[in-house]
């Protein structure tokens, strides 16, 4: 029925399907920042901490009789530590952000959201009409020219504390402009937290911003934390607008209860190991500006390539040299990347190697 539809994918080199990769590449590819899916302690440390309970499946939506203590110690503890009022676990990022874009822009209110802001955020948006305005990347000016041209009962701006494809930071004039009028900020830190900040807790604490009732973060649990779901931190009465409206938290079943564990028992390790973390993390961006000529700020590092060809030619390339790398195509990016993710598994010696081989080969 949809033969058409992906002969044309083929032919553009668009094409996409699942793949079970050989688990003895190094993985340069995945948003595993700190290496932790393979930690086989800490997942021995959340299967303990299920088994103090009774129930280990969520059961229901979160409303009904699925919501179980370790999500409550997980929300708390997580709270605490950001320096939110509350927090909230969610089933996964996409739903989060569907969840705060559809149930807090109501009618009166304005949303300004980066062009580059996640493909879950332009969904929901897409829900809203014309109560968006998109600005354009990273452009403080740009954004402050749209908030005095578009004024409403509330003006939310979203944007994301490290973007996914680019590995940039969102420029803190970009807060510093959200206080002046008042806004509220959605900030998607799930490629921040665990990776910025003495502590990595994101771009929050990168920057030196106290948190208000106006600020929102929402983060992911299958990146840094080595586990999946998500979580939004904000003040309690925003929480409870979101229990009380938003449709992704209402109507679906509550987050997998031993998800919510490990990510509960990797996030009081990143806590405990944030010190050195931080040193193999500082390693491997000294490493990108010595290799590259390029300032690093994250864990994510786009080298851009010629054609859809020439990037899955190279990512092959790769793997037979034992490293898989992402190779990222439209419509995920407009031109098409190798994202090299500096896993802190993977040894600065071989970073320096795929690094040598993307770019001798991007070349020819």
């Amino acid at each position: 029925m949809y033969e058409n539809e992906l002969k044309a994918l083929k032919k553009a080199g668009r094409f996409r399907e699942r793949r079970i990769f050989d688990e003895n590449l190094d993985d340069l590819a995945s948003n595993d920042y700190l290496g932790l899916s393979t930690n086989k302690k800490q997942f021995r440390k959340a299967v303990k901490l299920v088994q103090e309970y009774e129930t280990f499946s969520p059961k229901a939506s979160m409303l009904v009789n699925g919501y179980h203590p370790i999500h409550q110690l997980f929300e708390e503890t997580m709270a605490e530590q950001n320096g939110f009022e509350e927090g909230l676990v969610v089933g996964s990022g996409y739903l989060a952000n569907m969840a705060l874009i559809e149930a807090l822009v109501r009618k009166g209110d304005m949303l300004f959201m980066d062009e580059e802001y996640h493909a879950s955020g332009v969904m929901a948006a897409e829900l809203l009409g014309d109560r968006v305005v998109k600005f354009k990347h990273n452009d403080v000016h740009d954004l402050a020219s749209k908030l005095e041209a578009y004024p409403a009962k509330r003006q939310i701006i979203a944007v994301e504390g490290v973007y996914s494809m680019g590995g940039d930071l969102c420029v803190k004039e970009i807060f510093t402009l959200a206080e002046a009028h008042k806004s509220i900020m959605i900030v998607d830190e799930a490629h921040s937290a665990g990776v910025l900040g003495l502590k990595l807790l994101g771009i929050f604490e990168y920057y030196g911003i106290t948190i208000n009732e106006r600020h929102i973060k929402m983060g992911t649990l299958g990146k840094a934390y080595g586990s999946y779901g998500a979580y939004i931190l904000a003040s309690s009465h925003i929480i409870s607008f979101l229990v009380n409206r938003a449709k992704p938290i209402i109507y679906s079943t509550a987050p997998s209860v031993f998800d919510t564990a490990l990510a509960y028992v990797n996030m009081k390790h990143i806590r405990k190991k944030a010190t050195a973390y931080n040193q193999k993390i500082l390693a491997r961006q000294v490493l990108i500006r010595k290799e590259l000529g390029v300032i690093c700020h994250s864990l994510i590092v786009p080298i851009e390539m010629p054609d859809n060809s020439q990037t899955q030619w190279m990512q092959k390339g790769l793997m037979e040299q034992g490293y898989l790398v992402g190779a990222i195509r439209q419509p995920t990016v407009q031109k098409p990347i190798m994202r090299v993710i500096l896993n802190l598994n993977v040894s600065l010696q071989k970073l320096r190697h795929v690094l040598a081989l993307i770019r001798h080969n991007s070349v020819q």
